[in-house]
């Protein structure tokens, strides 16, 4: 139903009317005089309110709003809950503000607390490093190459385990939370965890190295005694000049004939290696491997096998370039004919002091030793500036120092040092060998000579070059000199 909108002057009206309808009551007098209640005449307002009352009426016959009393309870219940709820949610951020503040705080808490144990195990950490570097450089004097390895491999342990803590720490700073993680307390640190497998590498290394020293050592021996053998059925009477066996004999307390043969053995095989790494490098650079060969030998070479053996008498030819002297000719020492019996003995012990050495790692520390001095020298004179540049790339192998680490210089330090064992045990016996060289176009005499062919010569060869000296020794044992042969009137 269409209700009339009341304004202001309606209500003003009605209000009025009301009270210009209703009598006051009749004892009420005004200014102490009586007034009938019934005396409409006096009344100036009676017309007035008349007609008030006849509108009033008229408007009562219009419906008009009412406004009823469950309608006003029910307005009440709805601002009751409404205050109820923002109280309720009052209370609620009041709780979740106090909860956010406690949780910044244990997150403070646990911020300090993990950049305590951060701190306290970079302590730790560089408290390792000061001890592994200690041990280091106690590995030293005395020097002790396996020591030396042990702490070299602790010292890198604990400069990876300072990297990982300042990795952990420059994580944590970019993450959004900014925390520090910790280790798990059940699992060891990977340091520690690693470090029993990286011993037992390092272990197995050293067997795989010492393996392979042996297989070589046992090819050698194959090679010698099916070369003996074979010599014995060509010449069964004079079987006892040949070359001794290549085996290793026991060092108990001086030098033996029998290890010089074994060490000169040992000193042709690492030369075969250097010579057939230099072959590969030629080819590796592009070069024509007989054509360099050439340039590097003077040897007219042909085929690349010839290469192989002349490039072996190349580097063979430097190595021992000055081994009749007891310094190579490096200095002007003779303590040998001072005191000759503590000069052998001296020799003796540098050579079982340096067998067990690596030649990379002791000319790192020690690159200026007399073995350094020798080994700058023989590198120097082993190749033309030419060959050198085209095989080491220009002059990046010379700014890497004295002694670079390349795999080249690997190869040349191995065979060098088998060299200066061998001279260091020759300074050793009492007298020391003397060592002879077959020249171009000599005769071959198997009881002084073999063939880098391996097989029993036919007729009619001769010299075509010396891969590598011979030497006799005290007891009249023979190391016999190879050669390559040609056919007599070749001009190879």
């Amino acid at each position: 139903m269409a209700s009339k909108a009341v304004t202001i002057g309606d209500l003003i009206h009605r209000v009025a009317s009301s009270c210009l309808s209703n009598r006051f009551p009749g004892t009420y007098t005004l200014d102490g005089s009586d007034l009938d209640a019934s005396d409409d005449d006096d009344d100036p307002f009676a017309d007035f309110g008349d007609a008030a009352d006849a509108d009033a009426d008229a408007e009562d016959e219009c419906p008009r709003p009412t406004v009823r009393a469950d309608e006003g309870d029910e307005e009440a219940s709805r601002l009751r809950i409404w205050e109820e709820a923002e109280e309720e949610k009052r209370r609620a951020n009041n709780a979740a503000a106090a909860k956010e503040a406690e949780a910044k705080k244990v997150e403070g808490a646990e911020r300090a607390g993990d950049a305590e144990a951060l701190m306290a195990e970079v302590f730790d950490a560089v408290s390792g490093v000061r001890r592994a570097y200690a041990a280091l450089q106690g590995a030293h004097c005395p020097w002790d190459p396996d020591r030396m390895r042990a702490a070299d491999a602790g010292v890198v342990a604990e400069l990876r385990h300072l990297a990982r803590l300042r990795d952990r720490f420059r994580r944590a700073a970019a993450s959004p939370g900014g925390r520090i993680p910790r280790p798990s307390p059940s699992a060891p640190p990977l340091r520690e965890a690693v470090a029993p497998y990286e011993a037992a590498l390092d272990d197995l290394r050293r067997q795989l190295q010492g393996k392979q020293a042996e297989v070589d050592g046992l090819k050698e021996k194959l090679a010698a005694a099916a070369t003996r053998r074979s010599n014995a059925r060509l010449h069964p009477s004079k079987k006892h000049h040949h070359i001794l066996a290549a085996a290793p004999a026991a060092e108990v307390g001086a030098p033996t004939a029998e290890l010089f043969v074994a060490c000169a053995e040992q000193a042709r095989a690492a030369t075969r290696a250097f010579a057939a790494h230099l072959l590969h490098l030629l080819r590796a650079a592009g070069l024509d491997p007989a054509a360099a060969t050439r340039s590097v030998t003077k040897i007219p070479v042909t085929s690349p096998q010839l290469a192989k053996h002349a490039l072996e008498a190349h580097a063979t030819a430097v190595l021992l370039g000055g081994f009749e002297h007891e310094s190579f000719y490096l200095d002007g020492s003779l303590s040998s004919l001072l005191d000759p019996a503590a000069f052998r003995r001296e020799r003796y012990a540098q050579y079982r002091d340096m067998r067990g050495m690596d030649p990379g790692e002791l000319l790192g520390v020690l690159p200026t030793c007399s073995f350094g001095r020798y080994a700058a020298s023989k590198f120097a004179s082993l190749l033309p500036p030419r060959v050198e540049e085209a095989v080491l790339g220009g002059d990046e192998h010379k700014k890497a120092g004295a002694h670079p680490r390349t795999p080249f210089y690997g190869e040349f330090l191995r065979a060098a040092k088998a060299v200066w064992l061998l001279h260091l045990l020759a300074f050793a016996l009492e007298p020391p060998p003397s060592h002879f060289e077959a020249g171009r176009g000599a005769e071959f005499h198997p009881e002084y000579m073999e063939s880098v062919a391996g097989s029993a010569p036919r007729g009619g060869m001769v010299v075509g070059f010396a891969v590598a000296p011979g030497f006799k020794l005290c007891n009249a044992a023979v190391v016999r000199a190879r050669v390559y042969l040609v056919p007599r009137g070749s001009r190879q």
